[in-house]
């Protein structure tokens, strides 16, 4: 399993960024994929799911509204949408294989993921 992110940056607050995150070694079109993201003095965040048809999603509250997953099977890539960043979201964000809702967001289980793309949102 091969999971490489990408489309981080540094941007202003208010500003829009769209992650990517291609992955190899599995059929990828079966499997669920999730975006997550670890920040300063924390532990990994859950963000988003998505099943493998694209049909299946599921959000963080804290997140609904402003980040959108979504995926194209043909490229092998789950993108996230991020819109009206803060600092708050300043971390690494990264992608692993399978499918998570979570009552609690923090409670991330193990998994293959990449190495995670930076976003720092500051003015």
């Amino acid at each position: 399993v091969q999971i490489v992110e990408s489309g981080g940056g540094l941007v202003q607050p208010g500003s829009s960024l769209r992650l990517f995150c291609t992955a190899s070694g599995f059929t990828f079109s079966d499997s669920a994929m999730t975006w997550v993201r670890q920040v300063p003095g924390k532990g990994f965040e859950w963000l988003a799911s998505i099943n493998g048809d694209g049909r299946l999603i599921d959000s963080q509250n804290a997140v609904q509204g402003r980040f959108s997953i979504s995926r194209d099977n043909a490229k092998n890539t789950v993108f996230l949408q991020m819109n009206n960043l803060n600092p708050e979201d300043t971390g690494r964000y990264y992608c692993q294989k399978g499918w998570m809702t979570l009552g609690n967001p923090y409670d991330v289980p193990s998994g293959p993921r990449g190495q995670g793309t930076q976003v720092t949102v500051s003015s």
